[in-house]
């Protein structure tokens, strides 16, 4: 299962990459198999599953952390927003990326989303970039405008 700490995965730099090569045993599916346990062997047995095939949160902590070893901190901030987004339905993110395209949505709407984003899934990377989106929305004149 995927029980590893941060204190476990910490300092993970560009010696660390790829995960899959050099550090295997730290990787685990969101079901918890193990890396090696996704064979073509276990797929053709039924033992390997379409969520067996997700990636997991963890994962993509670490690959932000190597980002950041390299000096890349906006690659590190969309592997952490993408590990945020894990729990959320697909249909939901496409919601809210439908309602983040410029004149979609009012800027009431967009800090709803951002609310609903910080309480009900902890994404508070995605809720900042959405209220920062609503901000710049508003200076640039981009927000629907409300029907009053």
């Amino acid at each position: 299962m995927e029980n590893l700490t941060k204190q476990q995965t910490k300092n993970l730099t560009k010696e660390n990459y790829p995960l899959g090569s050099k550090n295997p045993d730290l990787l685990f599916t969101p079901t918890g198999k193990a890396y090696n346990e996704l064979t073509l062997d276990a797929a053709l047995k039924g033992e390997v599953t379409g969520a067996d095939l997700r990636i997991s949160p963890k994962t993509l902590e670490m690959h932000a952390d190597i980002s950041e070893s390299l000096g890349r901190t906006q690659l590190a901030k969309n592997f952490r927003r993408a590990a945020e987004m894990i729990n959320i339905s697909d249909a939901r993110i496409l919601q809210i990326y439908n309602a983040m395209r410029p004149n979609r949505s009012t800027k009431e709407e967009l800090l709803a989303i951002a609310n609903e984003l910080e309480e009900e899934y902890g994404a508070i990377e995605n809720a900042g970039l959405i209220r920062e989106a609503a901000d710049v929305y508003e200076r640039r004149g981009r927000l629907r405008k409300s029907e009053d």
